[in-house]
């Protein structure tokens, strides 16, 4: 017989019942579950987005005679080295990749750079105008590119770039847009403590910038560096109007594929496949870092 001054007994409670997949339920919520609803959907979205790139791979090993039948034929066939020995005779195609990845790596590593410095001094530095600066460049957003065509033209050519790669490069160094993104990325990834703590050590805002700043930013920094270069990649109105036929990019020298009386549309697709699987690679690489900054941010939020 227990006194009033006995803490009371408690008995263990017994395991809940197992989830679906045979492990047991976790106090802080219930196993998330798809369901076969979710996969459907999910296989559905999936089948649907990689749909043309496959037939981007079926048309480019494909005859034109092939890919006019009715039904079309939905599987691979064997001439895609042939298809790309005529895109090579066509187009000079080596230069052009060659040129594209110059151009789009320069404006990729410029973009990336500017924009995570700019994007640290809006979002962390106090100086005066930060606001109006900030305003003034987001504003440029709202700005046609197409209206700056022309005097871009007549300044290039005032430079004499005109038919080289820097008149391509340079104008693409600088991108609001990235400003505006590693601002806002910045001001929420990094805290002020860590940039506190290190004027406390001497730090200054350079150290700063190179040690604390970049190592956050690393994942912001590669979702932009790859919307970049994608961007730079498949740009097409301003290199055909700065850069001739003689030193084309990958846009600028597939328009040359396929010419004649009627268009050779396996030719045209296996030249797109050329150009396209740099950007896969690029993703490739910079995947890892994508997704570590999303599970990132969800493990933090």
């Amino acid at each position: 017989m227990t006194s009033l001054a006995d803490p009371p007994v408690t008995r263990p409670r017994p395991p809940g019942p197992p989830a679906a997949d045979g492990r047991r339920r976790s106090r802080a919520g219930r196993t998330m579950q798809g369901g076969k609803l979710a996969h459907a959907v999910l296989v559905l979205a999936v089948l649907v987005s990689a749909f043309p790139f496959y037939w981007t791979i079926v048309a480019a090993s494909r005859s034109n005679a092939d890919l006019a039948r009715v039904p079309p034929t939905l599987l691979p066939g064997p001439h895609l080295l042939r298809n790309f020995e005529a895109v090579v005779e066509e187009a000079d195609i080596g230069r052009a990749l060659v040129n594209s990845l110059v151009v789009s790596g320069s404006i990729t590593l410029g973009t990336v750079l500017c924009s995570t410095l700019a994007g640290f001094a809006f979002a962390k530095l106090r100086f005066r105008g930060r606001g109006a600066l900030l305003a003034v460049t987001v504003g440029t957003m709202m700005i046609p590119p197409q209206l700056g065509v022309i005097p871009l033209f007549m300044l290039i050519a005032e430079l004499q770039w005109v038919n080289q790669l820097q008149a391509v490069v340079l104008p693409g160094l600088v991108s609001a847009f990235g400003v505006f993104f590693m601002r806002q990325y910045l001001a929420q990834a990094l805290p002020d403590e860590l940039i506190e703590a290190a004027r406390v050590d001497g730090a200054s805002s350079a150290r700063i910038f190179w040690s604390i700043v970049v190592p956050v930013a690393r994942p912001g920094m590669a979702v932009l560096g790859l919307l970049t270069f994608m961007t730079a990649w498949n740009d097409f109105f301003w290199p055909v109007v700065a850069l001739s036929s003689s030193e084309p990019t990958v846009q600028v020298a597939l328009r040359q594929l396929g010419g004649g009386y009627v268009n050779d549309q396996s030719v045209i697709m296996a030249g797109t496949l050329l150009g396209t699987l740099p950007v896969l690679l690029v993703f490739g690489l910079l995947g890892r870092q994508i997704v570590g900054g999303i599970m990132q941010g969800a493990v933090k939020g």
